[in-house]
């Protein structure tokens, strides 16, 4: 069995995955993504940049606005974000 990389590019307009959601858990002070059956913690910067996720905004947007708002290299924000998303959509909590 061969192992498929999901690699996210820029061009690339992501959502959640069905049953999938981000939810601020205000007891805990903290963001998670709810899934079928489980639940994990999201932290840093991973709430910020999946808040922005609605299925029409291409990644590329999505590094550059937050390039814009923090500041920072866009080489920097890329690198970072596009990790993530990739990680995500490889785990199924993300669908191009």
């Amino acid at each position: 069995m061969t192992d498929v990389q999901h690699v996210v590019v820029e061009g690339a307009a992501l959502s959640f995955a069905r049953g999938h959601r981000l939810q601020h858990d205000r007891v805990r002070d903290v963001w998670i993504v709810q899934a079928p059956e489980k639940a994990f913690v999201v932290e840093g910067a991973a709430p910020h940049i999946l808040r922005l996720l609605d299925g029409k905004r291409s990644v590329g947007d999505i590094i550059q606005q937050l390039a814009i708002e923090f500041s920072a290299p866009r080489e920097v924000i890329a690198k970072d974000v596009l990790a993530l998303l990739s990680e995500l959509t490889e785990k199924n909590v993300l669908h191009i």
